[in-house]
């Protein structure tokens, strides 16, 4: 196990150009249901400056890993349009960690020297902050891992392994 990370992979995170049509990939490898936010603004910091951007995403899970998909709905630079830039189509993008110790988990990222280049959610409920690794991934996310957050990880993951295969897509509330 890693001293500079806590725990193990909860999550893998994938930028794309168009959400439904990732969904869709997805789908056809019987990974599902997936849950959807649309038009969703997030402030946050990127590379030391304000930002803000506006995201769509889905949620699903794969026996207990999750999988996230993003897709920024402008054109506002940010660390998905910087991957983007890099990698045209889109592509995997980050590996997250769920952190019950958020500060515990920065001070420890902070003094292992990682850069840290996207950060969030500061008195919106799930603080969350993203980190160039010396090696593994292009980013690897910490996520503050809360009643609320656990929460809704937990109901993807129950409604995943007890899928169907109906309703494959369902809408969460948005921005």
């Amino acid at each position: 196990m890693s001293e500079v990370l806590p725990g193990e992979v909860r999550q893998i995170g994938y930028v794309v150009t168009d959400l439904d049509e990732a969904i869709g990939g997805w789908l056809k490898m019987g990974v599902g249901p997936w849950f959807v936010i649309r038009d969703l603004p997030q402030r946050v910091t990127y590379r030391g400056a304000p930002c803000e951007v506006k995201l769509s995403l889905a949620l699903s899970n794969s026996g207990d890993l999750q999988v996230e998909l993003i897709q920024q709905l402008d054109d506002t630079p940010s660390i998905f349009t910087e991957f983007l830039d890099g990698s045209g189509a889109g592509g995997f993008h980050q590996l997250a960690y769920w952190a019950e110790d958020f500060d515990a988990a920065m001070a420890k990222l902070g003094e292992a020297g990682w850069p840290q280049v996207w950060s969030g959610g500061e008195g919106e409920g799930v603080r969350f902050a993203y980190f160039e690794p010396p090696a593994g991934a292009s980013i690897v996310e910490i996520m503050e891992l809360t009643e609320a957050s656990a929460g809704m990880a937990a109901y993807v993951r129950a409604q995943a392994a007890g899928w169907d295969g109906g309703d494959p897509v369902r809408e969460l509330g948005g921005g």
